[in-house]
């Protein structure tokens, strides 16, 4: 086993976030804007479903409100960030919060290593593999990490649809605010604010295309150890933290999210 597994935890989580925002300086930006815009529609009710479907099963599961509220907002949006942000909005407590972050933390571990060879398996194309990270990956991070590992199309591909569901963070929080009658204000991770200024110096100041080049490669080379830190975090302890209740509403939520947008994009309904 991992003899440091509270190191290696943070320091692959920071060590992910610095990845995502060095892989920025090979993003172009009027191409994130261009996809992003394109993927709206898909992200409105994708989120929606999501996040009604996770609280529909997480009542059947008989999991406690605020449980499965955080873990449906964190598969929905992105993640441990979303699950931050809405955190304090529905007034969390902190076990509530660290169960939701386990297990989304957990299978985000797990789609971040089986991603690419299931996309090779599945003989999906560099656009089908990126919208499919994007939308079926937890975290911003791992899909830009997952995307970046199977090939540089699916890589813009991935974070520029996942980034569109990101900055739907801020309404996301605003509303349910208001329905809670709350006075906490949503924030956007820094490291996605990192990852889009990055796009910006890279598709702004091409005369310095080598240097970017260099950060863009460093990080794909720090990606490397990033998912060597985070597969071994996967432990039983790790599982057993979870519970089993929470673990079983992730993964169905997971399952589904996966599979129904795998369908559509193989049937070439969305992408």
């Amino acid at each position: 086993g991992n003899p440091f597994p509270e190191q290696t935890s943070r320091a692959g989580k920071s060590l992910l976030k610095l990845s995502v925002i060095g892989l920025g300086f090979g993003i172009n930006i009027k191409i994130v804007i261009e996809v992003g815009a394109g993927s709206l529609l898909i992200t409105l009710i994708s989120i929606s479903a999501t996040i009604l479907l996770g609280e529909m099963l997480g009542r059947w599961l008989k999991i406690r409100s605020n449980t499965r509220t955080l873990i449906a907002f964190g598969t929905a949006i992105c993640g441990g960030s979303a699950i931050a942000a809405i955190a304090p909005v529905i007034k969390a407590r902190d076990e509530e919060i660290a169960v939701s972050l386990a297990t989304v933390f957990t299978l985000n571990a797990l789609a971040l290593i089986l991603f690419p060879p299931l996309g090779h398996w599945l003989n999906l194309s560099q656009e089908q593999f990126g919208l499919w990270a994007a939308l079926a990956i937890h975290d911003t991070s791992s899909v830009v990490g997952a995307a970046a590992v199977f090939g540089s199309v699916a890589l813009t591909v991935g974070t520029t649809v996942k980034l569109t569901r990101a900055l739907w963070i801020a309404p996301c929080t605003v509303i349910t605010g208001l329905i809670l009658k709350s006075s906490q204000r949503p924030s956007i991770p820094l490291f996605i604010v990192g990852f889009i200024f990055a796009a910006c110096i890279n598709s702004w100041l091409p005369a310095l295309e080598t240097l970017w080049g260099s950060l863009y490669g460093a990080a794909k080379q720090a990606l490397v150890m990033t998912l060597f830190l985070i597969g071994s975090g996967l432990n039983r302890g790790v599982l057993r933290q979870v519970g089993i209740q929470p673990l079983i509403l992730g993964v169905m939520l997971w399952f589904a999210v996966s599979m129904t947008s795998l369908a559509f994009i193989s049937a070439e309904v969305i992408g």
